[in-house]
């Protein structure tokens, strides 16, 4: 089945849509993040087959998202996120709260979430970057930017 290019839309989400918009690839990144990061323990903890996960792979790697490093001389290799990919994993730490807060059912969380300096369970929110102040999508303005289409 052939993918929507929605590389070359004038829309930041579009755009990060065509990078990481395919299902598997948000679980990949997840999957690298956590720790796993040869074909193999993919390969297991996804339950995808290989052609697809060969396919997913490389898509990361020709993006920028995942590098991919030799670990042995047959030659295998493991892939590690690159300062893109952990920028993205913020994207999924939304993501993660979102789902926690209206998915998660009586169970709760499958996962919390330690934050290193405070040593918290934590959440991600997001806060507006000038006055730090909680930022939604009801409280905020849409304006043209400087890249907007014509």
């Amino acid at each position: 089945m052939q993918r929507t290019d929605f590389s070359a839309m004038a829309c930041s989400i579009a755009r990060t849509l065509d990078v990481i918009g395919e299902a598997w690839s948000p679980l990949i990144l997840r999957d690298i993040w956590v720790g796993f990061s040869r074909f193999e323990q993919l390969q297991a903890d996804l339950g995808i087959s290989r052609k697809v996960l060969t396919e997913r792979l490389n898509h990361l790697v020709d993006r920028g998202i995942i590098e991919r490093r030799a670990y042995d001389n047959r030659p295998r290799y493991e892939y590690v996120l690159t300062d893109q990919g952990m920028e993205l994993v913020d994207v999924l730490m939304v993501m993660v709260a979102w789902g926690d807060k209206w998915l998660a059912g009586q169970a709760g969380p499958p996962v919390l979430y330690q934050h290193h300096t405070c040593g918290e369970i934590t959440h991600a929110t997001l806060t507006c970057a000038t006055c730090g102040k909680p930022i939604h999508g009801n409280n905020i303005n849409l304006l043209p930017g400087p890249g907007a289409a014509a």
